[in-house]
């Protein structure tokens, strides 16, 4: 026969105290530490663990929230979600994390969200049609956008200063002496790849340039190695700026292992996001940092602030990085 299920009321009468006392430990409400310390004990003797989705009905609160990504081949998503994961998890929720590689995909996984019962989305690098977004809004699941923006009152996003980011790159290359500078950008359909080429065109132009080429390297490495070969065939830049790390190590491959060429000696290379690669000697990249721990702990406030007063209005955030200089690009003498 199966063993009797151990209840609540079971731990509360071994540790002395009352139901209720019991229910307090296991939510994360007030208790002393004596109390919490003879519930526990109580529980481990007895084999207790509480019923979440039992206690999700009765508090309307699921402890779920769902976190997609659209892909996880550049280096900074693998460290961004685990901050993210970590920072929930500390905050007393349970992560659901899918991945999702286009509209149709991003669909069924919200649909799932929305089967969960989440308490809130946050989604990295993917946008929201307005039909989702209508449905999650009326749900009453706040959603956060991180490193993506989007022209909805109905959701908040957190993402680095990708304008000021790209225009401060755009000045480092022009002080570096460099005239002929092209652009491998992230896709123009994200509003990252859009904001990152403005900032870059704006940055040139205060110093009296304009791109040389511009190619749309869709965030692939492989597009970005495709653009470099085409860009040297045809226009042979000082410089190149690509829209981020994981795309400007597949320009380096190719310009110095296809091309024979020196970096930055014959073309300097710089790229966004920092990742832990742009650091390694075999790159030595120079690079803007995304601030993903800020980014994170912005995302994590933003979503709790709205589950917790739902009549908060959605947030849109910016978080300014550093230029990190490193070897990949030629600059002045003391540049900082």
């Amino acid at each position: 026969m199966a063993k009797p299920r151990v209840t609540s009321s079971d731990v509360a009468e071994r540790a002395g105290v009352s139901q209720s006392a019991v229910s307090r430990v296991f939510s994360g409400a007030s208790a002393s530490k004596d109390t919490i310390a003879k519930v526990r004990k109580a529980a481990a003797e007895l084999g207790y663990r509480p019923n979440v989705l039992a206690r999700s009905l009765i508090t309307g609160r699921s402890r779920i929230i769902g976190l997609v990504v659209a892909y996880l081949e550049n280096q900074f998503y693998p460290d961004a979600l685990e901050r993210l994961s970590n920072a929930l998890q500390d905050k007393g929720y349970h992560v659901l994390i899918f991945t999702a590689s286009d509209d149709s995909d991003v669909e069924s996984v919200i649909e799932e969200f929305l089967d969960y019962q989440v308490d809130g989305i946050v989604t990295a690098s993917v946008s929201m049609s307005d039909g989702l977004a209508a449905r999650c809004h009326a749900a009453g699941i706040p959603v956060v956008l991180f490193n993506r923006g989007q022209d909805d009152p109905r959701l908040s996003e957190v993402t680095s200063d990708n304008v000021a980011g790209a225009r401060r790159i755009a000045g480092l290359l022009a002080a570096g002496g460099h005239r002929r500078i092209a652009h491998v950008s992230g896709w123009q359909g994200a509003s990252t790849g859009r904001d990152r080429a403005e900032g870059f065109r704006e940055g040139l132009a205060e110093a009296g340039l304009a791109p040389l080429a511009e190619i749309d390297g869709h965030y692939r490495r492989d597009t970005a190695m495709q653009a470099a070969r085409d860009i040297w065939r045809e226009v042979r830049p000082d410089a190149i700026f690509v829209g981020n790390d994981h795309m400007a190590f597949g320009v380096m491959d190719v310009l110095r292992g296809e091309l024979g060429l020196d970096v930055p000696g014959d073309v300097s290379v710089v790229g966004y996001d920092d990742v832990p690669m742009a650091g390694w000697p075999a790159y030595n990249l120079t690079t803007l940092r995304q601030p993903s721990g800020r980014m994170v702990q912005a995302t994590v406030e933003a979503l709790l602030c709205r589950i917790d007063a739902p009549e908060t209005e959605p947030q849109k955030i910016r978080i300014d990085g550093p230029l990190i200089v490193r070897g990949s690009a030629r600059v002045p003498e003391g540049w900082r």
